[in-house]
């Protein structure tokens, strides 16, 4: 349906704290520079604490808002608004959960979700999101395998 949540779930082979400071310390090491507004950004910040601001720097030093986290519980949970290319008020909701699966093994599970705020564009920018997870997700993977070095 066009408003259900986009659900994505993975195993990857490294504890929850090194997955988790992957995805939010190092961002800016393995996203890539075309998944964003600017195009080539030289930075890729996501702040560390509830109300934290999510945003890519440009060469230039322009800031690009991208979202607000919502939810930080370190290593395990983490959500944000997302509306990287929209506006705030057309936030969708992004929840990730890093849960240990044993030594060195961590599930990661991704909820997409508030497609409906979005109204008639619902639809395809909801598709145009699960294109860009597909696209981004394996540049996260090749980071754990890397060390996130």
């Amino acid at each position: 349906m066009t408003n259900d949540p986009l659900r994505m779930t993975f195993d990857v082979a490294c504890d929850a704290e090194h997955a988790f400071a992957i995805w939010t310390a190092r961002i800016s090491t393995w996203w890539p520079r075309d998944h964003t507004i600017s195009g080539n950004a030289q930075q890729i910040v996501l702040q560390d604490r509830v109300g934290g601001r999510i945003y890519e720097r440009a060469a230039d030093g322009t800031e690009h808002e991208w979202g607000e986290v919502t939810a930080w519980q370190p290593p395990a949970r983490l959500g944000y608004l997302w509306y990287l290319g929209r506006e705030p008020a057309d936030a969708t909701e992004v929840e990730i959960r890093f849960t240990a699966q044993g030594a060195g093994k961590t599930r990661i599970e991704i909820t997409h979700r508030g497609w409906e705020r979005l109204g008639q564009a619902a639809g395809p920018w909801r598709d145009r999101n699960l294109s860009a997870w597909q696209t981004l997700l394996p540049h996260y993977l090749t980071a754990i395998a890397e060390g996130g070095t």
